[in-house]
């Protein structure tokens, strides 16, 4: 099992991560943030220099900007370490970062990358091939590092000259090499990393987060800590002199922040947000939400009782969609299919699906029917049970991400008719992420958990990180040797026809074997004030994925804004 990156919420499309949900918490406060503590901080402040970012209530921050842990602060991808290229999963695009081109040969088993020319490290150390085969070597040399499993592909990699990489694969996989290889691999300076070991048990702190990005830290307290434009970027200085990231517990803080105008960008759930948000000044105040990927029910098969197909079953059948949708998601979500198509990538369906397989039905009767035949009876308490072990459960959430609190509270109502308890635990977001990926080697601890899908431009990624047994956010730990072999035969080839035939099978595998149960079609939250830049994407020009916990795309985002004069 393997810990995926927040970056997959985005990236390799990424993580994405739609997924980071929020909403707005009952009785929560506002960290507050911290004052300035350095001389450049002490400059920061004017609206037109200073861009404040929230991308969801987490607590303090710990001081932590190391990208080969995947708990590390926001801005860590993206502003300060750069992947080789960026994949955008909302409008299919690419993006040139540290390369400017790649191509394939040797029947698709090589891949040579050009890397830019004038690209610096912040503290003025040129950029070079060396610097992107040593980070793949790191990842060979301390496996747990290699959170992509990278490895289980690559074969090797080699600096052809210092502005040219050739990545070599034992066999052929396109989308893994273009997704995770290309698009979801950040690169360290050599000069910095070769004599600090390994790579997941050192601490980097602000001080010494040094990327190629275009904004280097220039404070930190755990309320606050600050960027400012790295003068040193290749595409030129970012005209957003300073980038803010405040803390937050919960949204109440978050959303009454920027309603006031404090904020300039948010990834949290706002009810009512005409009222609530845009009235507070309708000139300035925007928001869009579209469909970014779906959030899940993660059973974990570890557990014997959820391993089994039928409390599976049961699970799904009770589930009421609609009322999540209308109450939990204040009715910003879309309904979700069993297939966990996001409805972008429709065209993949199966034609000859069954209908059972194409839309979810609530029939509690049919669920208590299931686990009666699988041999469970209700005790005395009315909880189904089986060999002295009853159903009942955890279920993880994230404390503060109000939405998905309240869509866990719906589940459990809804599960109790069917004798089915569920305990709904809510863990700060640090505590949750661990919970459910404590990493390489360590089985997560949890029962059931809602979490979200790594969505790319095809359903590919969605498919692989999740259900292959190598997937790079396979929480559940599902093990099914046909959608491996199925994702495979996608991975060889570049034939449409193969293509869709391979995940057909998983699409049928995803719906009746139910290895996770789809909640809701989860939004990527995206609000906006425009009076102090410009620049944004809008809904009328969505040229790039907008969520600010997207990383890679919000640093490109924050490239391309300017100070409104």
């Amino acid at each position: 099992m393997r810990r995926a990156k927040w970056w997959l919420l985005g990236t390799s499309a990424v993580v994405v991560l739609g997924a980071a949900g929020c909403g707005t918490a009952a009785n929560a406060t506002s960290s507050g943030s911290a004052k300035p503590v350095t001389g450049s901080e002490a400059a920061v402040g004017a609206a037109n220099d200073t861009l404040t970012v929230i991308t969801s209530p987490k607590g303090n921050f710990a001081d932590n900007f190391n990208p080969f842990d995947p708990s590390t602060n926001d801005g860590t991808y993206g502003n300060i370490y750069e992947t080789l290229f960026y994949f955008d999963n909302l409008t299919g695009k690419t993006w040139d970062l540290l390369g400017t081109s790649y191509r394939f040969t040797n029947g698709g088993k090589s891949l040579i990358v050009q890397l830019r020319t004038n690209a610096k490290w912040t503290d003025g150390t040129p950029f070079t091939a060396n610097d992107v085969v040593f980070t793949f070597n790191e990842l060979k040399k301390y496996p747990d590092a290699d959170t992509n499993n990278i490895w289980s592909e690559l074969a090797g990699v080699r600096a052809l000259n210092p502005h040219e990489v050739e990545f070599t694969f034992k066999s052929v996989d396109i989308p893994f090499a273009e997704q995770y290889v290309l698009g979801g691999t950040y690169i360290v300076p050599e000069h910095e990393w070769s004599s600090l070991g390994d790579p997941t048990k050192v601490k980097i702190t602000w001080q010494k987060a040094i990327g190629t990005g275009p904004f280097k830290l220039i404070s930190f307290s755990p309320q606050q800590y600050t960027f400012e434009a790295n003068r040193f970027y290749y595409n030129g200085v970012p005209k957003v002199k300073y980038v803010r990231y405040p803390a937050y517990t919960s949204n109440q803080g978050a959303d009454l922040a920027l309603a006031s105008g404090q904020v300039d960008w948010a990834g949290i759930d706002i009810p009512d947000i005409q009222k609530t948000f845009v009235a507070a000044d309708p000139a300035h105040h925007h928001y869009d939400f579209p469909p970014g990927g779906f959030v899940e029910l993660y059973p974990n098969f570890d557990n014997p009782l959820l391993e089994n197909l039928a409390v599976r079953q049961a699970i799904n059948l009770a589930i009421n969609r609609k009322a999540i949708q209308q109450i939990g998601e204040t009715d910003y979500s879309v309904l979700p299919v069993p297939t966990s198509l996001i409805p972008s990538q429709m065209s993949w369906l199966d034609p000859n699906l069954p209908s059972q397989d194409r839309q979810f039905t609530v029939n509690d009767a049919k669920a208590i029917q299931i686990l009666e035949k699988a041999g469970f009876k209700r005790n005395s308490r009315g909880i189904f049970e089986k060999d002295g072990k009853e159903l009942s459960f955890n279920l993880l959430t994230v404390s503060g991400w109000s939405d998905w609190d309240e869509d866990a509270l719906l589940i459990k109502q809804e599960l109790q008719p069917i004798g089915i308890n569920i305990n709904v635990v809510q863990e700060q977001f640090n505590a949750y992420f661990n919970s459910i990926n404590p990493g390489v080697g360590i089985k997560p601890n949890y029962d059931l958990a809602l979490s979200w899908t790594n969505e790319g431009p095809t359903p590919y990624t969605i498919y692989y990180d999740m259900l292959d047994s190598k997937g790079n956010w396979n929480i559940e730990q599902y093990r099914n040797p046909q959608v491996d072999e199925a994702l495979r035969q996608f991975a060889s080839t570049t034939n449409p026809a193969v293509e869709r035939q391979a995940l057909y099978q998983v699409e049928r595998i995803a719906a009746e074997d139910l290895p996770v149960i789809p909640v809701f079609d989860g939004e990527l939250w995206y609000e906006y004030n425009d009076a102090h830049f410009t620049g944004w994407p809008t809904k009328q020009n969505m040229w790039i994925n907008p969520a600010p916990y997207t990383f890679q795309a919000a640093a490109i985002i924050m490239d391309h804004l300017k100070p409104v004069s």
